[in-house]
């Protein structure tokens, strides 16, 4: 789960981590009251999207020339007419792609005197168990471009979850971001308070790009971007209300009620499978086939039939799905039950798609005796390679 920047760097302050003072704004009416509070005399006016480059990004309708998502300004009246401007407009930058997303709150922030940028991220490290700490002296830059052009800019280390962070940690930090004296015990108290953070609240990831030092000598973090691991929300109440369901697919958010792993993809065959390892072999061999993949979906392996009732509701609500393959492979999910979900998916929402079926596994002959039996135009298919190459040239054939 997401949050946004505003949110993101309230939990932070919770942990005595220093950022600038800020308001979120909802309305135009908010914004202006935020700067006043504020006082001046330099504010910045941020879009508050789920997505990064916000401030490389563009308005629709305000010409390619327009400013960003994210502006400096001088004045109250400055700050009102940039939130007249951006509050209800699309912005599209290089994460939303090119529908882009509707700005629907702003973060009014007190201007800083930056002297340097840094970036800063820690991330689960799955193959280590560990929390890893990303760091970088390129600070304001997207950092996949800094992996790409100077690889060597980008410092990696770990923390062990059963002694958490040591003097020894800071110690890397600072080195790797060039600091010392006083800034360098700043960068090792930081760490420590953005660990205690990660790990408090579960976080899956947590980016500060950019972290910066004031003209005084001040380390802030400018800009935070925080999502949580789904799994462990039911730990964190405090959590869930910041939740932002605008800034999510709605079949998405219906996923979610029935425990499903749903995510939008834009191609044009909707897949429902069985098995994270499985919907992604799924959509792989569908792309070799020469198609692309609508959706992940992976329903789980203690799937039943509302569950797979329901997945196949929101392939269905999907108006770029041009066909679907399900891929069951019975385990601890029944052929049988799988089958039976289909059925009467089909059955509520209709069918007006090529359906191409492959059953494997516990229960499989009972599961397509329940599909032939049906009545439904499914298409059957004896393995995963004949079911991409099925529903691809079922699709291909029918537009």
């Amino acid at each position: 789960m997401n949050i946004h920047e505003h949110q993101a760097k309230a939990v932070l302050s919770e942990f005595g981590v220093a950022v600038p003072r800020g308001y979120p704004a909802f309305t135009v009416e908010e914004a202006t009251k935020a700067a006043e509070q504020l006082g001046g005399p330099v504010f910045v006016v941020k879009s508050q999207i789920h997505a990064g480059g916000r401030g490389k990004g563009r308005f629709e309708g305000l010409g390619d020339d327009a400013k960003g998502g994210v502006r400096v300004v001088k004045s109250v009246a400055d700050v009102t007419t940039n939130a007249k401007e951006m509050l209800g407009r699309v912005l599209v930058t290089h994460q939303t792609g090119p529908k882009g997303k509707q700005v629907n709150r702003l973060y009014i922030e007190e201007g800083a005197a930056i002297a340097k940028e840094f970036y800063l991220s820690l991330l689960v490290d799955r193959e280590t168990s560990r929390v890893s700490v990303v760091a970088s002296t390129e600070g304001g830059m997207d950092i996949e471009d800094v992996a790409h052009s100077t690889p060597e800019k980008i410092i990696t280390f770990s923390i062990d979850p059963a002694t958490g962070v040591w003097p020894f940690h800071g110690r890397t930090l600072s080195q790797a971001l060039g600091l010392t004296g006083d800034l360098a015990k700043q960068a090792n108290k930081l760490l420590g308070q953005l660990y205690a953070a990660f790990v408090a609240k579960d976080m899956a990831m947590l980016e500060i790009n950019p972290l910066i030092v004031t003209e005084d000598n001040q380390l802030r973090v400018l800009d935070a971007k925080v999502s949580f691991d789904s799994n462990a929300l039911y730990r964190h109440p405090e959590i869930v209300v910041l939740r932002d369901e605008s800034e999510e697919d709605p079949k998405e958010i219906e996923a979610s009620k029935f425990d499903l792993s749903y995510i939008a993809l834009d191609g044009e065959i909707g897949c429902m499978v069985n098995g994270a390892g499985l919907a992604m072999a799924t959509m792989d061999i569908i792309k070799l086939y020469g198609a692309e993949p609508a959706n992940f979906l992976d329903v789980g392996g203690g799937a039943d039939e509302a569950k797979v009732t329901a997945a196949f509701k929101i392939i269905m609500a999907d108006p770029n799905v041009k066909g679907i393959l399900v891929n069951i492979f019975g385990g601890i999910a029944r052929c049988d039950i799988l089958a039976n979900g289909v059925v009467n998916a089909v059955k509520q929402v209709g069918l007006s798609v090529p359906l191409v079926v492959r059953l494997e596994g516990t229960n499989a002959e009972l599961g397509k005796k329940i599909i032939n039996e049906s009545g439904l135009n499914v298409i059957a298919a004896n393995d995963l390679s004949d079911g991409a190459e099925k529903i691809v040239k079922a699709v291909r054939g029918s537009v």
